[in-house]
């Protein structure tokens, strides 16, 4: 790893990836216990209504991807703190008019969109430094949240009736989370991709939830399974020309049946002797 490191351009796609797995790591647990995989999901998508907007427009496309992105988790949070029943129903709308809207917007645009497939699959080895320092700023903004709400973050994700009875601010403490959540997929997807930052949001939580029942154990191994997966992946794709988004997923996705299958082979009772 040290050889490749002397280029620029792996330099920034180690710290991106690095970073990204941290801020990833740190929201991960909560996502997953909070049952939000498919909320993120679907903020990830309704960016590209922010995206075309941005691009019709004329301006960055990361300021029109964060309003819609802000806009819907503010949205959902109301609507889940109003207990909708059919909160996954208009989650999944949201998805399919996000894209639809973006997808119309860059279509009314003259000239041709270069960063839309960037912005869908990404591509962590053509990271510019501009893109280290905004992730850079992210981490620092996840890790102090995490760190200085971290058990009122625990107490809505692993028992909200619970954190009621103490009397904690749930509704602001799932709003936080929520805007929160959304922040770390609009930064991160403009520089690795939807695709990517959906993989280490879930795979790393799934692994050390393999390893681990405590939850603070859980959201540090899930950070630690993010950095191996993403300097796996990217070692892998630079010796043998791969793509490094689909090259990180695809090291996560064998990490976890690798876990997966030794925990069942080691839980599996010994075979009687004749």
């Amino acid at each position: 790893m040290s050889g490749i490191l002397s280029y620029e351009f792996m330099q920034n796609a180690v710290l991106v990836g690095i970073m990204a797995s941290v801020i990833c790591g740190l929201i991960g647990p909560f996502i997953v216990a909070r049952r939000m995989v498919f909320i993120s999901g679907g903020l990830s998508h309704a960016a590209f209504g922010g995206l075309g907007l941005a691009y019709w427009l004329g301006v960055r496309p990361l300021i029109g991807a964060t309003a819609f992105v802000l806009a819907s988790a503010v949205l959902i949070a109301r609507l889940e703190e109003k207990k909708m029943s059919q909160n996954d129903l208009f989650i999944g709308i949201l998805w399919a008019v996000g894209v639809a809207i973006g997808i119309v917007f860059i279509h009314m645009t003259p000239g041709y969109a270069p960063d839309l497939m960037a912005f869908l699959f990404g591509n962590i080895l053509t990271v510019p430094r501009t893109d280290v320092m905004i992730t850079l700023l992210l981490f620092l903004a996840v890790t102090a949240a995490v760190l200085v709400f971290y058990k009122g973050f625990v107490a809505i994700a692993l028992d909200e009736e619970y954190a009621r009875a103490r009397r904690l601010p749930v509704a602001s403490l799932k709003m936080g989370l929520m805007i929160l959540t959304a922040l770390s997929i609009v930064t991160l997807i403009q520089a690795v991709g939807i695709l990517l930052v959906i993989a280490l949001l879930t795979i790393p939580v799934a692994v050390a939830s393999e390893l681990s029942l405590n939850f603070r154990r859980i959201l540090l191994l899930s950070i630690g399974c993010g950095i191996v997966i993403c300097l796996s992946g990217l070692s892998l794709s630079y010796f043998f020309e791969l793509p490094s988004g689909a090259t990180i997923i695809l090291v996560g996705g064998a990490l976890l049946g690798a876990v997966k299958g030794t925990k069942r082979l080691r839980s599996r009772p010994p075979s009687p002797r004749p």
